[in-house]
């Protein structure tokens, strides 16, 4: 894993973490139904993405926070068979069925490799 793949992965669970906290509304109704407290459980993973990215920074914790990743990102499987399930609709969000496809078995898979190849990289602090 090169220095700039690394950096865009600590950015990109870092913002993405940010915005369960200001875009709240966007994740809700991705949370299946089963599930109890999706408020809270939308504020968890938030916290889990942006706690997860500052501990990719330290060496000391990197190779815990990536696996932590892949395992929050096994967690997320539910909401992604609740889209596919939902149809092409969850909330306001709308996108053909073929998108929702891709990212359970295209998309998610790659970010778990991603964070996979996390764990063993040796620069930064």
């Amino acid at each position: 894993m090169n220095k700039v793949s690394f950096y865009a992965m600590i950015v990109f669970y870092f913002v993405a973490g940010l915005n369960h906290f200001l875009n709240p509304e966007f994740y809700l109704p991705l949370i299946p139904g089963y599930l109890p407290k999706p408020h809270l459980l939308n504020l968890m993973s938030g916290l889990a993405e942006v706690g997860l990215a500052l501990a990719l920074l330290f060496r000391s914790s990197r190779r815990w926070a990536a696996l932590g990743i892949v395992c929050m990102l096994v967690a997320f499987i539910p909401a992604h068979l609740h889209f596919i399930q939902a149809g092409h609709c969850v909330g306001n969000l709308c996108v053909p069925p073929w998108v929702g496809w891709a990212r359970l078995l295209i998309i998610h898979p790659l970010l778990i490799w991603w964070a996979w190849k996390a764990r063993g990289f040796t620069g930064a602090v």
